[in-house]
């Protein structure tokens, strides 16, 4: 698939790691709809998009939003061949720490984000996809979701955030697989620490302690490297099944 044939939704789209990978679609010719609850900064992620971006106000954990939204993006640009799955949140709790254990509801908000919500989009773009008609290799589509290097080194504090993201590395192959009699490929990103509006909140110590521990390059990881990555998944169509970290070749240490 041509990155300017492309036609994506993309869930935290507004921000981040989700805006770059927009900007790199439409700056190939593609277009994209992006999916965020932030519609704060929905105005200005357009405005730097221009007119071949949209956006659609979406609760990922709300199955009915992510049916209802990837319908419209549909109609919008004709058809759907690219789902990239960048919401999610990542705060830090002890599983059992000095004020008692962790509550349910935490571990649960983080499950619902990050893994559910993943997988919402990701069946209802499927179903979308399934209606494309084939193109080489009989491919109608291609989708990316977003792990963690958590998901294999996750630190105290991570329990929950690894969990979730621990889950989209096990969907990667069996979704594959499933998908597979249908043209669809999925691939999934494994970033380690990016430069993104969570890690830019962290105080400017914090952020030059996790860049030191990268073995090279010895930096946060750019928004735009991960969507060279996730444009590089989108054209080469032998990517499938793969979860790929991205990492500087970083493994996280205890704490």
């Amino acid at each position: 698939m041509k990155l300017a044939d492309t036609r994506a939704v993309i869930s935290g789209g507004v921000s981040g790691l989700g805006l770059a990978t927009a900007g790199r679609i439409v700056a190939a010719g593609g277009q994209v709809v992006l999916l965020d609850v932030d519609q704060a900064h929905a105005a200005a992620a357009l405005a730097d998009l221009g007119p071949r971006a949209s956006f659609i106000a979406v609760d990922v954990t709300r199955e009915d939003q992510v049916d209802a939204a990837v319908g419209q993006a549909r109609a919008a640009m004709g058809s759907i061949n690219a789902a990239v799955n960048c919401a999610g949140i990542g705060p830090a709790a002890r599983f059992v720490g000095k004020q008692g254990a962790m509550a349910g509801a935490f571990f649960r908000r983080l499950i619902e984000v990050n893994l559910i919500g993943t997988a919402l989009l990701c069946k209802s773009a499927a179903v979308a996809m399934q209606g494309n008609a084939p193109g080489i290799d009989g491919e109608r589509g291609v989708i990316v979701m977003t792990a963690s290097v958590a998901a294999f080194e996750g630190q105290i504090g991570q329990v929950a955030y690894a969990a979730s993201k621990g889950g989209i590395v096990a969907m990667t192959l069996p979704m594959a697989r499933e998908l597979a009699s249908s043209g669809i490929r999925v691939v999934t990103i494994a970033p380690g620490v990016f430069l993104t509006p969570m890690a830019q909140s962290l105080p400017p110590e914090v952020q030059q302690s996790l860049a030191k521990q990268v073995p090279f390059p010895a930096r946060l990881g750019h928004p735009e490297e991960y969507a060279s990555l996730v444009a590089q998944i989108v054209e080469n169509v032998m990517l499938n099944g793969e979860t790929i970290r991205l990492d500087g070749a970083i493994r996280m240490p205890l704490r």
